[in-house]
């Protein structure tokens, strides 16, 4: 097996890292005698924890919430809590669109690897003989960059560029060797899938994964009615500020929306190079430093995902096996090697699967993932395959990782020695 070496975390001004990428090295030892949750039944918090979650919310400012439960491969239970809107105090209901950050990762990975079970793309063939963007950089590292590489976060990009309409985009180390989170990876492969399907990335997902799946309230893109429904990010409890911060995200495709409608062609329809054309217009009527390239005006796989909580939680029972599976998804295989480890490094207590993070518990194997956009946005997923079961949580609050971290604690009694790091 290859060799383990550190994580590598790097980060662009506006798409904060998800906790995703701080993969979780252990589970705390249980006290003599004590049996772990994750043996005993659903992952559904108990009702006295649920009524002490409003003042957990508060103390933390996390003004909105949504928590659902899979079990038996099915989504069993679930719950919304607070509003989408600290001032307009819109309550968060079923309907509510929640901002999923690097949780897009892992439904991305799966279109990529239905893609490969049809013989689409080759996992292992570099990247660049698909497609190469113009501002790669001509490091000889670029040319073994690998959709497996992508998915398993060891391709040596960065996670973003900070200055990325200046910057050329180059590996820190040579692909395969290291783990190193990565966006910018991710937006590389999604224009592959471009080049591969000539649709749009939303386009690609509504056809293939969210209308077979019945996940009819999600998108990458954006249009009015995405917005009038989707959650406002607010600041962690213990940043300082008043009123709302920035919505990048928002305001930055609120930005392109004029272009968008003057062309009529939807945001969710844009491609690469539609994105290109419209940077122009877009920047000339945007505020300084809003918008800096093409890459923030168009669906990113790596970030721009919306869901309902009922979607993301539909999304996590393909995750679990089954003895019959539908036409359109990944093979039994397929979704066996996207929850086994890819690139077992010495001295690493966690595992990259194909767009999951792995580890080990007293309980078995679990995967997860993290999620968290320009601070405002937290997110996390977690599941165990074996038992058929797993956990998602929703917010829209800078310290949601705080709150999530004692749900999943309290609901799963998995402790991950991630959320501490």
């Amino acid at each position: 097996m290859p060799t383990r070496a550190p994580l590598r975390l790097d980060r662009r001004r506006f798409l904060a890292l998800g906790a995703g990428s701080l993969a979780a090295i252990g589970a705390a030892p249980l006290a003599a005698g004590a049996q772990c949750r994750a043996d005993t039944g659903p992952w559904i918090p108990s009702d006295e924890f649920l009524a002490a979650l409003p003042r957990l919310m508060a103390a933390f400012a996390v003004p909105g919430l949504g928590i659902a439960v899979i079990e038996g491969g099915k989504p069993v239970w679930s719950r919304t809590l607070g509003v989408t809107h600290a001032l307009t105090q819109a309550p968060v209901t079923a309907e509510t669109l929640f901002e999923n950050a690097s949780l897009s990762k892992p439904v991305f990975a799966y279109l990529v690897l239905q893609l490969s079970d049809q013989g689409l793309i080759d996992l292992d063939r570099p990247l660049v003989q698909y497609r190469r963007p113009d501002y790669l950089s001509d490091s000889p590292w670029v040319a073994l960059i690998t959709a497996r590489d992508v998915l398993r976060h060891s391709s040596g990009l960065p996670n973003w560029r900070t200055r990325p309409a200046q910057q050329t985009l180059t590996p820190a180390f040579k692909p395969g060797t290291r783990i190193g989170y990565s966006g910018e990876a991710f937006f590389w492969l999604q224009l592959v899938v471009e080049t591969l399907t000539g649709e749009s990335l939303d386009e690609s997902m509504q056809a293939r994964l969210f209308g077979p799946a019945g996940m009819t309230a999600s998108s990458y893109g954006w249009d009015a009615a995405l917005a009038a429904r989707s959650v406002y990010g607010h600041r962690a409890h213990d940043r300082p500020g008043t009123g709302m911060p920035r919505q990048l995200l928002r305001e930055q495709w609120s930005a392109a929306q004029p272009v968008a409608e003057r062309w009529s062609k939807p945001l969710s329809a844009w491609k690469y190079n539609d994105a290109v054309r419209a940077l122009p217009d877009v920047l000339a009527s945007a505020p300084p430093g809003l918008v800096q390239w093409q890459g923030d005006i168009m669906a990113n796989a790596a970030a721009s995902l919306r869901t309902t909580l009922r979607d993301y939680a539909t999304f996590m029972t393909l995750m679990m096996p089954r003895t019959t599976r539908a036409a359109w998804e990944i093979r039994e295989t397929t979704r066996q090697a996207m929850l086994t480890p890819q690139l077992v490094l010495p001295g690493r207590w966690t595992d990259k699967g194909l767009g999951w993070n792995l580890e080990d518990t007293r309980s078995g194997p679990v995967f997860y993932h993290a999620g968290s956009n320009a601070d405002i946005l937290k997110n996390f997923a977690l599941g165990d395959a074996a038992r058929q079961r797993a956990i998602v949580l929703l917010t829209n609050g800078g310290s949601g990782n705080l709150l999530y971290r004692r749900i999943v604690r309290h609901a799963s009694g998995h402790d991950l020695l991630g959320f501490d790091l």
